[in-house]
């Protein structure tokens, strides 16, 4: 297989952004983002933008789809897809290597696998329409057009649903499909035991926390985040925004949060462990093992340094 880019994902608190760098230090690359709150300005902490990952050897590695929107903008799996495209045309022509890099499972697999996609105006006279149904009526809706739906969490929110049924119909109609993305990455996952990965986030949250996250949260609300965009952007900004508005006391923001990451990891596992299933190959390489991950690009990318 000729490979034209380099994949590295897994799960949240194994070092992705390492082993991404430590490549494109020595194969001359770029790192192309695939994380859907690193988007966002002014979420640094609670997103992990680690960026001292970003220097190597006092090398400063390229990165790109990181700090490219405000929290109060909207940002999506379609704007995502673009974005990608256009970001690893430049890294190409500059003749360097693109290295996508992050753990969002929808991000990921709308590039993987190549998604169907079409642009959705989610601010349409016929999403207005659909506001004004009752939601068991949007759920007939959504199972008419999508028989195999599987995300219960659509159906569960109404906004979610309305979504849903407008990426559906546009889907169905087909117009102004964006380009099909072709080309053929080398994907690298990096993981490590349950036990590992659960240990691995407790004492990065500890970190982050004595760093300043409750004050970068408080500062989002400062400048215009409510707590229900706040909340919206789950895991950290949820929990910190309930210990902010006081009804979670320090220990218990803590602990639930803890938790929240680890769960949240597990179902990382489960979207890649799917991908396998639907045919995307993924190396495996233990958190921290940067000379495996080196080994495996050397079998089909060429050092530059």
């Amino acid at each position: 297989m000729q490979y034209d880019y380099i994949t590295i994902l897994g799960p949240t608190a194994v070092g992705k952004t390492t082993i991404a760098c430590n490549l494109a230090y020595l194969f001359n690359g770029e790192i192309i983002s695939a994380d859907s709150r690193q988007v966002y300005r002014g979420m640094d902490l609670g997103t992990g933008k680690d960026y001292s990952d970003y220097n190597i050897n006092n090398i400063s590695i390229p990165y790109h789809l990181i700090d490219i929107a405000d929290p109060t903008e909207e940002y999506n799996v379609f704007r995502f897809r673009e974005e990608f495209t256009k970001a690893f045309t430049a890294i190409e022509e500059r003749g360097n290597l693109p290295i996508l890099a992050g753990g969002t499972g929808m991000y990921l697999s709308s590039v993987l696998q190549d998604y169907n996609m079409v642009p959705v105006d989610f601010n349409s006279e016929r999403s207005k329409q659909l506001n004004s149904m009752e939601s068991d009526e949007l759920e007939k809706i959504l199972v008419l057009l999508n028989p195999d739906t599987h995300n219960i969490t659509d159906l569960n929110d109404k906004a979610r649903t309305i979504k849903a049924i407008l990426i559906a119909e546009a889907q169905q109609t087909g117009k102004d499909k964006i380009n099909r993305f072709e080309k053929h990455s080398l994907i690298i996952g990096v993981t490590d035991e349950r036990e590992v990965i659960k240990s691995r986030i407790r004492k990065r949250l500890k970190t982050r926390l004595k760093e300043g996250m409750i004050e970068e949260a408080e500062s989002l609300l400062s400048s215009g985040v409510t707590h229900e965009k706040l909340q919206f952007f789950g895991l950290e900004y949820k929990f910190l925004s309930l210990y902010i508005k006081g009804e979670l006391n320090y220990n218990d923001m803590y602990q639930k949060l803890n938790s929240a990451i680890a769960a949240f990891a597990k179902r990382q596992m489960t979207w890649y462990r799917r991908m396998e299933k639907n045919g995307v190959e993924i190396n495996w390489v233990k958190s921290g093992d940067v000379d495996a991950a080196i080994s495996l690009a050397d079998k089909y990318f060429e050092r530059k340094r």
